[in-house]
């Protein structure tokens, strides 16, 4: 399988250089044409410049030496991309998925650095930015894609810049500015599953300096699959959703209030059973997408809100002031079945309440030799988390609860400038100073009886085994520095050095009573504190990239070679444990450790061509974007919970060693307007969903074919398109859960909690096939 794979990511980086060869013989004209191609050329490089904002500043993104990949929205509508983990099927080596049993809930990894776990006191290895305001924690992070105006995803830490967790990365999501002109615009689909979905949005200015304009969204689709036990759809979507902006802009200044809302009452996202029942004997069912999850005792459900005040001052001809307000706030209820069956063997209601306020000061400067920022960033967040682990079948009526609330006070001083020492070579230097205090509460209960009174059950307490209450200030500098060489506008050598860090913290699921000393006693204050808690990872990144628009703009290409240093990695795990000594684990407890470092390596090549123009009449165009991704991600150490180094048995999760993608768009004039024929096809090697390798969880390779057809009126009044995704219906992993050992080589599958052998996954979405239409007034 992973011979196939390199043979098609050098066959889609072969494509891609012919279509770099291409782009040269389909611009030669004629002698006669050339004077005339000269002329347009400025206009024509300006309108096709790509402009991003991944230093804090708008920038072209050739200029950037940084490895950054823009996305238009427009651009991502015309491709049906609905939501942004599709986003990550064309920016190479990333992954972003739907964390395990939810439907807005993101796992997201670049670089080989990420989190999956989403429970409260785990910080994120890639940060996410709506309009510049930081999301603190995943929950209601699967954004929908509408109205936006792009989405930036930056490779590498960013810690100068974005701060604290983003060691492997960052991105950003765009909204859509007011247009100066009153606007109403309807979008619906209708397609595969019952899709159907309605998108309204309208804005109109008040004044010639005031602009207000609001969008509502119903998004909804009948399941891939069905409960059996419950009678209702799995992997179903039934979401609400709103945004409303007010923006001033007199010249100097610009005001802009938004604030969003997101209701998603989706039916659980249940798991699919890849051994049978041990003890009920059910069999693996047919469909990956049915199952026989009974947990019900609490719905599926996430309310999501939050605001942004962005306020910028033009204080002169080189200064200006920014000011970033931020507040979120999320509450999500979800019936976690681990086994997916009708028995309560390993029954998980759980609860998410998060809330966060944000500032950031920025300071601008832009001179003739000299640009840069300075800036100053607070964050003050609380992460509550409860859940039961309900073990009937191991113990009639045992119960074992979980709370976990963790608050986040952090506050940074950054600065990052670029001085051009000549025309063509520029250095650029930056820091950032954090303080990062955490605060963690950990209570555990053993209950019988029942489930706890949090989730409506009668269980008694039987006994606490954790009541934890720890502080820590994690303190950390982290700097940045490149060189540029930029022999004209259009192409820029750089050489950057990065760091970032992932703050530490408290194991939430950490279990006091599981602490022993050195001669396997109890543990004192101090050592049940080190047992809790983790320190914070780091990663330093040594980057050379090439950046080049050939060919009057026609041709762009990135390239990129990169060394990671990923030191005092986190671990957390979760293992079965007894906690009353019967000889039967009857909870699971999280085990976290700064426990590895490792080395990721790798190489990046993005490009688009357009190919030809005016071939099939005049505004025909063809042109194609690819990317290619190659990854190597090894543990240099891997201390088990034995003390043992087993970094030759262990594996990144979630990092294939190939990303790529080809895609194409076409554009024929047709009957008053425009015809795009669009195709994409991407590609992922193999993937471990741990770091220890499993047969039934891992993903083998697996190429998507997505493919649109999209009419657009030249007038701009409408536009249809039908929209394939996934056309070749690949089944495949994107989560899951492992409580079983044995099973390989024909062994038996040996439970290690519950009875009935827990061992889940959870599936991307199916071939799917759905019409758009489009009104614009």
């Amino acid at each position: 399988m992973t011979k196939t794979l390199y043979i098609r990511a050098g066959l889609l980086a072969g494509t891609a250089g012919l279509a770099a060869f291409a782009a040269p013989l389909a611009a030669q004209d004629s002698a006669a044409d050339v004077a005339a191609e000269a002329a347009a050329a400025a206009a024509a490089e300006e309108e096709g410049t790509i402009y991003v904002t991944a230093r804090r500043r708008e920038e072209r993104l050739i200029d950037v030496p940084l490895s950054v990949t823009s996305l238009s929205g427009d651009d991502l509508i015309k491709q049906g991309v609905q939501d942004l983990v599709a986003v990550a099927q064309q920016v190479p080596n990333v992954t972003l998925e739907v964390s395990r049993g939810t439907n807005t809930t993101l796992s997201a990894f670049i670089r080989g650095v990420g989190q999956q776990d989403p429970v409260a006191g785990f910080e994120a290895g890639v940060g996410l930015y709506i309009d510049d305001v930081y999301l603190n924690r995943p929950q209601a992070a699967v954004l929908d894609i509408y109205e936006v105006e792009r989405i930036e995803v930056l490779r590498g830490p960013q810690g100068t810049l974005y701060g604290r967790n983003t060691i492997g990365g960052a991105i950003k999501y765009v909204t859509a500015s007011l247009p100066d002109e009153t606007a109403v615009k309807i979008r619906g689909t209708y397609g595969s599953y019952d899709q159907a979905d309605l998108i309204v949005s309208a804005s109109t200015p008040i004044s010639d300096n005031l602009k207000i304009g609001a969008s509502g969204a119903r998004l909804s689709r009948g399941g891939f699959g069905q409960n059996l036990t419950l009678g209702t759809e799995n992997y179903n979507k039934d979401v609400w959703a709103a945004r409303g902006t007010i923006e001033f802009d007199n010249g100097p200044v610009m005001v802009r209030l938004s604030g969003d809302y997101i209701k998603d009452t989706s039916e659980a996202r249940q798991g699919h059973r890849f051994i049978p029942s041990l003890v009920t004997n059910q069999p693996v069912l047919d469909n990956v997408f049915d199952t026989r999850a009974g947990l019900n005792i609490v719905d599926q459900e996430v309310e999501a809100y939050g605001g942004a005040l962005n306020v910028a001052i033009e204080l002169s001809d080189t200064l200006t002031f920014k000011s970033i307000t931020g507040y979120r706030e999320d509450k999500s209820t979800t019936p976690i079945d681990f086994d997916s069956l009708a028995a309560v063997d390993l029954d998980v209601p759980a609860i998410y309440n998060n809330d966060q306020l944000s500032q950031e000061l920025q300071l601008l400067y832009e001179g003739d030799k000299l640009s840069g920022v300075l800036g100053f960033y607070y964050l003050d967040a609380n992460a509550f988390t409860a859940f039961d682990v309900a073990l009937f079948t191991t113990l009639n009526g045992f119960t074992a609860q979980t709370l976990g609330d963790v608050n986040t006070k952090t506050w940074s001083v950054f600065g990052d400038f670029t001085y051009d020492l000549s025309d063509t070579i520029s250095v650029s230097v930056g820091g950032r100073y954090t303080n990062d205090k955490r605060n963690s509460t950990v209570l555990r209960r053993s209950f019988l009886g029942g489930f706890s009174d949090l989730f409506g059950g009668n269980g008694a307490v039987l006994a606490t085994t954790s009541n934890f209450n720890g502080s820590a200030t994690f303190k950390d500098f982290n700097p940045r520095a490149s060189i540029s060489w930029q022999p004209n506008r259009d192409h820029n050598l750089y050489f950057t050095y990065s760091q970032g860090f992932k703050g530490g913290g408290f194991d939430p699921r950490g279990q006091t009573t599981a602490c022993r000393n050195a001669t396997g006693g109890t543990c004192t204050a101090d050592e049940v504190f080190d047992f809790m808690s983790f320190d914070p990872e780091t990663v330093d990144s040594f980057e050379l990239g090439w950046k080049a628009s050939l060919l009057d703009n026609r041709l762009n290409i990135s390239i990129a070679a990169f060394l990671g240093q990923y030191t005092d990695v986190q671990i957390p795990g979760s293992v079965g444990f007894d906690s009353n000594g019967d000889g039967t684990n009857d909870t699971f407890i999280g085990i976290t450790s700064n426990a590895a470092d490792a080395d990721v390596n790798g190489i990046e090549f993005e490009g688009t061509a357009l190919v030809g123009t005016d071939f099939a009449g005049e505004g025909s165009r063809f042109s194609v974007n690819w990317s290619l991704g190659v990854l190597d991600a090894k543990f240099n150490t891997f201390i088990d919970n034995f003390g043992r180094d087993v970094a030759d048995q262990r594996v990144f999760q979630n990092t294939p060693d190939i990303t790529a993608h080809m895609g194409f768009n076409m554009g024929l004039p047709v009957g008053g307007g425009m015809m795009d024929f669009i195709g994409l096809a991407s590609l992922r090697s193999d993937a471990s969903q741990f770091e220890v390798p499993n047969p039934f969880l891992d993903q083998d390779g697996f190429v998507l074919v997505d493919a649109s057809i999209v009419y657009t009126a030249d007038s701009g009044l409408y536009s249809i398109g039908v929209h394939g995704k996934n056309l070749f219906d690949k089944e495949y992993i994107v989560a899951g859960y492992n409580f079983v050992a044995g099973g390989v080589g024909g062994a038996p599958f040996i439970p290690t909690l519950g009875r009935e052998g827990t061992l889940t996954g959870f599936f991307g979405d199916p071939r799917r096939v759905f019409v758009t239409a489009q009104l614009n007034f």
